[in-house]
């Protein structure tokens, strides 16, 4: 029997698909030393603040910012951070324990370089932000007024940004084995049971994202705004197309339906350029109408997800 767009994979299918999971990948972690910015008032500052609108302390909560972050060498700062995090995210997998990702075993090498960079990147950034330190300091004490306070700020800001990434064992040690079998074979059950949800994981991020994606991309060529097509932005039909390339590196053949869908939208959008579907109102309303179909089909994908039982354990994660 062939089976709807809406039923998910065969049992057997998803348990071979967590197994290649599991034996092409490995845990990393992006981790981060950052300043912050932004420090709780004091009790004495808070009661004061809450007597001039006639409050009482307990019940207010206040902060006050100690740093211009919108300055241009702290916004260079910031935006190293981000991009690490999107490169580091765009190379791999969700895994359902806070901070780490799956990467393919064949891009360490890759990552470890492209990390380096980033760190090489901070550091000069750093530099420069704190060649400008005494100037944002002294705006912060006249921008604070009373609440400036010296003892908020460090002598230098040179070790308050950094990236670290490693490598985190999620298998279960083998010392296990011999020292006491039946923990053994429990964390074996609990490894195993997390790359089966870390699979499940997987297909919603790319499920969602295509979507999101498809969406968007079939509003801006069916709508209008004053009678005229609505404006898109190459990047619109970009992004698609790096969906494709990261679904391809990334994907490990664990949902029939999801790869033919992936493979319908890169069929419709193949060859497709942004400026054409400007010019030529019948391409765009085909592209829009294929479009349709497969966000339909990703829209009964999005209400019946498998749900999977998730095994905890009842030891603490970190």
């Amino acid at each position: 029997m062939q089976r709807t767009a809406t039923e998910s994979p065969p049992a057997e299918a998803s348990v071979e698909a967590a197994r290649r999971l599991r034996g092409s990948m490995t845990a990393a972690r992006l981790s981060f030393t950052w300043l912050g910015v932004r420090k709780s008032l004091s009790t004495e500052q808070r009661d004061q603040a809450a007597d001039s609108f006639g409050a009482e302390g307990k019940f207010l909560s206040a902060g006050k910012k100690l740093l211009n972050t919108s300055h241009p060498a702290f916004k260079n700062v910031t935006s190293i951070k981000g991009r690490a995090i999107s490169y580091w995210k765009g190379l791999s997998l969700p895994y359902p324990e806070p901070g780490l990702r799956l990467i393919r075993r064949d891009h360490i090498t890759a990552f470890d370089q492209q990390i380096e960079l980033f760190k090489a990147e901070l550091t000069e950034a750093v530099i420069e932000l704190d060649d400008h330190y005494d100037e944002l300091r002294s705006a912060a004490r006249e921008r604070l007024g009373d609440l400036f306070d010296p003892s908020d700020y460090p002598p230098s800001l040179l070790d308050a940004f950094q990236i670290e990434h490693d490598y985190p064992s999620v298998e279960p040690p083998d010392y296990l084995r011999q020292l006491n079998p039946d923990v053994y074979e429990q964390e074996v059950k609990r490894v195993q049971a997390r790359f089966d949800e870390a699979l499940q994981l997987a297909e919603q991020a790319f499920v969602d994202e295509l979507s999101q994606l498809v969406s968007h991309l079939t509003e801006r060529l069916s709508g209008h705004d004053d009678g005229r097509p609505k404006v898109f932005r190459d990047t619109v039909v970009e992004n698609l197309h790096e969906f494709f390339l990261r679904f391809q590196l990334l994907n490990v053949r664990s949902n029939e339906q999801l790869d033919a869908l992936v493979n319908q939208c890169r069929q419709i959008v193949d060859g497709v350029q942004p400026q054409a579907l400007r010019n030529d109102s019948s391409l765009r309303q085909q592209v829009s109408s294929q479009l349709s179909g497969v966000q339909s089909i990703l829209d009964g994908l999005l209400v019946d997800r498998p749900r999977r039982r998730i095994i905890r354990t009842s030891r603490s994660e970190s």
